[in-house]
């Protein structure tokens, strides 16, 4: 099985395990090849434990995680999700750059 195959299926599977996988992927050492995987991965999340388990590592991450759940969220198309972001901007966890990037 590829990387890319393991990420998909861990976010197909979307539970808080799965997901606190795929962010312990996100770190200093991982490859260009597995940041850009594990990113491609996170847009598959679509359960309700796997968002959840994502806003939980905006606040609750490391800067490299909340920086990819910040991603996540501001590519969702769900009206709630600025809100959670602009939370995160204004308790000084992400930057401007970072809160309205796509």
């Amino acid at each position: 099985m590829s990387k890319l195959s393991y990420y998909m299926d861990l976010a197909k599977n979307g539970t808080a395990k799965d997901i606190n996988l795929l962010m312990a992927g996100l770190n200093r050492s991982m490859s260009f090849a597995d940041s850009r995987f594990i990113d491609y991965a996170l847009s598959l999340v679509n359960s309700t434990d796997g968002v959840e388990r994502i806003k939980h590592y905006l606040f609750k991450g490391t800067q490299i995680q909340r920086n990819y759940s910040t991603l996540f969220l501001n590519r969702r198309c769900d009206p709630g999700d600025w809100e959670i972001v602009k939370k995160a901007y204004q308790a000084d966890l992400i930057d401007e750059t970072q809160a309205f990037s796509k």
